[in-house]
């Protein structure tokens, strides 16, 4: 199952969404303002938007995603039904429309569908490193690894996206979320400890990368 942002400023709609997409089985995000959307966007696998939000628009947030480099579906939920708004969505980003008033179990179906269309990983294979990102395993060379919740979703986010350079703050964002009272450097250690599991050599890295005055990145390897 998937992360599932939902942006809307209507209570009721996040309401009844978060109530459908849960009993989906998708962890469900939400933000009811465009501001308190940015700093989601970077965790969810697939993100519904409100077109008019408070403060940053829908389609700005769109826009801000690609530029960003960000490759989740986005839905767009909108009371507009011109073509040619539909068209200035789809030059900013979005992947699919619905016009309200709308059935939830549209928006579930149509979560459902652009999910298929990209497809939900569920396992990552890389010289010798299996990951099971459903039953929550990992293995290296054949070995078990026990990883904490937190290892284990940094190892992911990082493997899922081999050769991207991830910044310590984006990475925060992604796994704490973007009120974390904490600093950049809880990243190191959690790098340090998921490295020193591995088996991975800081100075000749298997699997962790050092992306000098950026982050981190997980190394392209075999599959």
């Amino acid at each position: 199952m998937a992360r599932v942002l939902i942006v809307d400023d209507d209570p009721a709609i996040l309401e009844i969404l978060r109530a459908y997409l849960g009993a989906e089985g998708h962890e469900v995000l939400e933000a009811r303002d465009g501001l308190q959307a940015r700093g989601l966007l970077v965790r969810a696998d697939v993100a519904v938007l409100d077109w008019m939000l408070p403060g940053v628009p829908g389609t700005t947030l769109a826009r801000e995603a690609r530029a960003a480099g960000l490759d989740l579906p986005i839905l767009m939920l909108t009371a507009r039904g011109e073509e040619a708004d539909k068209l200035r969505g789809l030059e900013d980003g979005v992947d699919d429309y619905v016009v309200k008033p709308f059935s939830p179990r549209e928006i579930v179906a149509r979560v459902r569908a652009l999910l298929r269309r990209v497809g939900v990983q569920q396992e990552i294979r890389s010289d010798g490193l299996h990951m099971d990102l459903k039953r929550r395993t990992v293995q290296v060379d054949g070995v078990g690894l026990e990883l904490s919740r937190l290892e284990f979703d940094l190892l992911a986010a990082m493997a899922q996206h081999p050769g991207l350079a991830w910044t310590r703050e984006r990475l925060l964002e992604r796994l704490w979320g973007p009120d974390f009272p904490g600093t950049e450097r809880v990243v190191d250690v959690h790098i340090t400890a998921v490295r020193k599991k591995l088996g991975d050599d800081p100075e000749r890295p298997r699997y962790i990368e050092t992306v000098r005055g950026v982050g981190y990145r997980f190394r392209e390897g075999g599959s």
